[in-house]
This record gives structure tokens, C-alpha cells and sequence, in this order.
């Protein structure tokens, strides 16, 4: 049986749609390509756990207390309801299957913040071990992350083999670049025995549609590429009021957005870095 293939999305700068795509491409590959697809929800923002979960259902995941990546990370159950005192996890409670065939979620919480991870200092090869002891069955991982370094960025390193890189055609679009290959080569560096590269930078054409900012900024993304040999996808998201639809669960009218995406998310998945852990035999979601 092959292991998963686990994908880290990853940018050094904030707004640039990385949880639209991580939700996006995990409902895809459970949807439309019969892939058993893992989502985990690292960003204290818990977006991600919105998008897929909906409004409703995370309020109600909210108010219940049902445990998430939090408690994951600490590594028990706090005492709630009836209980006396603290509980061992069981990985059942934190797993939520979602709506879509094949698919499932580790939601994240508000108070996944920096004070509480802090506090915990917890050890960042938690979710990697996690992964390792009880999703071998999956064929896809996806990792949305903060636009941060942190113990979190280097659980999502620990945990991934690849690297997805979402960017804006915008002013300042490559801020993040230098931080995020200096954040990989210090891992590189502690971890030698760990590959881990990245599988590619998506352009997310959300503000601007052409001009000589986009102009300025897309050549500004094709030279930073090309220095730190970063594949760049052919393939970009043009700007649809669809997504952010989608990521409401309205799918009334989507407008471009299904199109654009299922373009890109073609050429995704036909690289040939996934194409070798996907087309070997995997019986998860089969």
C-alpha cells in the first residue's frame, strides 16, 4: 500500500488565498478524482474549518467544544460536560467527515494562537507521527497554513512533502518568497534526511485583472522563481466573484471560478511529482 501525499499551503504573506485553494483543490480531489483526501486546518484563523465545515456547523463545533488541531497539539481532552478531569484523545472526536465523498477535516480553533502554542511548546513532529500512525489509507494531505513563522510552519514542514505557494499579482506580491526559502533551507539544514520542495507557485489573480501592475508584478514573480528554481503553474486563477461564493456554500452562480479552478487543478494534479504517489496502488478511497 503507497502513503499519502502530503501538500503544505504555504506563503510568507497574508490575503493571498491560500485557504480558497486548499479547500478548493481537497474538495476537487475528493469529488472529481475519487481521491481520499485529508484537510488539516493549521491557522489559528480556523478559515479553513469554515470554508469546508459551513457557518452553522462550526458555530455549533464551537459551542460544543469538540476537540480540533488544539488539542491534537496539547495532546489530551480537557474536562467538559460531565467529565471530571482530563481524557485521553481519541482521534475519532477530532476527525470530522465532510460533506463531500472522501473527504475529511482536523479543524482548527480561535484559541490556536501563538500564546496558547507558547504556553504548550509543544513538539513540532506532533502532526507528522499523527499523520504517520493513522492516515496511511489517504491519497491526499493538504495543510492550509498562517502566513507566519512558527512552531506551526514547521509542523507543516515536518508533516509535507511538498510545497504549494499561492501569490497575488500585486504590489509587493514576492514579500514572502525570501522568508519562506529561508524558512525551508533552516529546515532543510536541521532535517537533511527530510525532502521537501516545492511543487509549485499558483498565481491567484484576485485584484487586478491586467495593467501595468499586474504587468510589473508577474515579471517581478517570474524572475524570483527563476532565481530560487520554483516551477511556476501555467495555469492561474483569474479574478470571479464565484469563490468567495463557494467558500460560503453558495453555488447559485459561480460565474468563472469553476472553470479557472478546475483548469488549474488539472495541471496540478498532472505534475509528475503527484502523479507518481497517485497512480501507485492505494486502497484509500478506492
Amino acid at each position: 500500500m503507497a502513503a499519502p501525499v502530503c501538500i503544505s499551503v504555504i506563503n510568507m504573506k497574508g490575503g493571498v488565498g491560500k485557504t480558497t485553494i486548499a479547500a478548493l483543490l481537497s474538495r476537487y480531489a475528493a469529488r472529481d478524482q475519487n481521491r481520499s483526501v485529508l484537510a488539516v486546518d493549521l491557522d489559528p484563523q480556523a478559515n479553513l474549518s469554515q470554508a469546508l465545515m459551513g457557518a452553522q456547523a462550526y458555530k455549533r463545533f464551537l459551542d460544543d467544544k469538540d476537540p480540533s488541531i488544539v488539542e491534537v497539539f496539547a495532546g489530551y481532552q480537557p474536562p467538559i460536560g460531565g467529565a471530571g478531569a482530563s481524557s485521553s484523545l481519541e482521534l475519532s472526536n477530532v476527525v470530522r467527515p465532510m460533506a463531500a465523498r472522501n473527504l475529511q477535516l482536523i479543524p482548527s480553533r480561535f484559541d490556536f494562537s501563538d500564546s496558547l502554542i507558547g504556553a504548550l511548546q509543544p513538539d513540532p513532529r506532533i502532526l507528522a507521527r499523527l499523520i504517520a500512525d493513522n492516515f496511511q489509507n489517504q491519497d491526499l494531505i493538504f495543510i492550509d497554513c498562517a502566513p507566519t513563522e512558527s512552531v506551526l510552519t514547521r509542523a507543516a514542514y515536518y508533516a509535507s512533502r511538498y510545497i504549494l505557494v499561492p501569490v497575488r499579482p500585486e504590489f509587493l506580491a514576492t514579500i514572502g518568497f525570501p522568508l519562506l526559502q529561508d524558512s525551508l533551507d533552516d529546515f532543510r539544514s536541521r532535517n537533511r534526511g527530510h525532502q521537501i520542495d516545492i511543487i509549485g507557485v499558483v498565481v491567484n489573480n484576485a485584484i487586478y485583472g491586467g495593467g501595468p501592475e499586474k504587468t510589473n508584478a508577474m515579471a517581478e514573480i517570474h524572475s524570483v522563481c527563476r532565481e530560487n528554481g520554483w516551477p511556476l503553474f501555467n495555469r492561474q486563477l483569474a479574478y470571479s466573484k464565484g469563490f468567495p461564493k463557494i467558500m460560503r456554500g453558495n453555488y447559485t452562480w459561480l460565474g468563472k471560478s469553476i472553470g479557472t479552478f478546475a483548469n488549474f487543478a488539472d495541471e496540478f494534479f498532472s505534475r509528475p511529482e503527484l502523479s507518481h504517489f497517485l497512480n501507485q496502488d492505494n486502497s484509500g478511497g478506492k
